[in-house]
């Protein structure tokens, strides 16, 4: 009996730890610096399994020279890996590929 209790007290920790794990793996926030100069019109980061981009995580908004902003970039993949792209004004594009969002805390477009 008392390995009995012992055995399910084992398995309902482990299963809680299982349950603890993804929802912590899944913040993703990044503070994203815009150090280019320009102002920044669109801003995508799309998971490098993909082979197009992401919507637009500005949305209507933008984020201007020096500014900065913390985007939680999870797309419920639990993936760490992402290409960012910031479009600023007057077109110019800067692209980065394969960033790991699990294990940075700032990203900066120059």
């Amino acid at each position: 009996m008392r390995q009995n209790i012992l055995a399910a007290t084992f398995f309902a920790a482990a299963a809680m730890l299982s349950f603890a794990a993804p929802a912590e793996a899944a913040d993703r926030r990044v503070e994203i610096v815009n150090a280019s100069g320009r102002t920044m019109m669109e801003f995508y980061a799309s998971n490098v399994s993909r082979s197009s981009w992401e919507e637009d995580i500005l949305g209507n908004d933008v984020l201007r020279a020096g500014r900065s902003v913390v985007i939680n970039i999870d797309d419920g993949s639990g993936a760490c890996r992402f290409d960012f792209l910031a479009v600023l004004d007057g077109g110019r594009r800067v692209e980065q590929r394969d960033v790991n969002v699990c294990e940075i805390s700032r990203y900066t477009v120059r």
